[in-house]
């Protein structure tokens, strides 16, 4: 148990018969009259989902203990992810559902951070950017600006996003993990 005024951003509470809400913002706010309040943004941790809630100054709300641990993407046996412990070397299956868009970037070997409470995986955290190498795409034709200068390309992990003309395939290049975008060439 935690007190509101206690709240951090990334703290994962425990409301609404179990539910985990991670905090993305909060605010304290101590009016001219009444009592003083917090204002939070949360982020419901397995849907994504974000509300605004407003608790009333020193009430108390249960933590959740999310434990985020480094791991290491090995291979996908089936349908599952396994990722191994960087620390104890265990092995972990990760449903697709909770492993999400981050299977568009993940390679063997890729670190990751893994939310887990209570021995269940609940979300896979990618870095903000990762290197990838272009598996495929078309040459890009000078002149030819009616895609508004980019093309499609298939990345090593299988996955196409929109890329420069001048990006030939081979290339290594920086792609965003929160948004697919390409970032820029990376420089061997």
């Amino acid at each position: 148990m935690a007190s509101t005024n206690d709240l951090k951003n990334g703290m994962v509470l425990k409301l609404d018969s179990g539910q985990l809400w991670s905090v993305v913002e909060f605010q304290h706010v101590k009016p001219g009259k009444g009592p003083a309040f917090v204002r939070t943004k949360l982020k419901h941790v397995l849907s994504g989902k974000v509300v605004d809630k407003t608790f009333n100054a020193g009430t108390k709300v249960e933590t959740a203990n999310v434990d985020k641990r480094g791991m290491q993407f090995s291979y996908k046996d089936g349908e599952n992810f396994v990722f191994m412990d960087m620390e104890t070397y265990d092995q972990m299956f990760i449903a697709p559902e909770v492993v999400g868009d981050a299977a568009r970037y993940l390679l063997e070997g890729f670190e990751a951070v893994v939310a887990v409470y209570e021995e269940n995986p609940l979300y896979v955290e990618l870095p903000a950017s990762v290197e990838l190498v272009i598996e495929h795409t078309e040459p890009g034709v000078q002149g030819d600006r009616s895609t508004g200068g980019s093309k499609p390309a298939k990345l090593e992990t299988g996955y196409e996003i929109a890329v420069p003309l001048f990006i030939t395939t081979g290339e290594k290049i920086k792609v965003d993990t929160r948004s697919g975008e390409y970032l820029g060439r990376v420089n061997s």
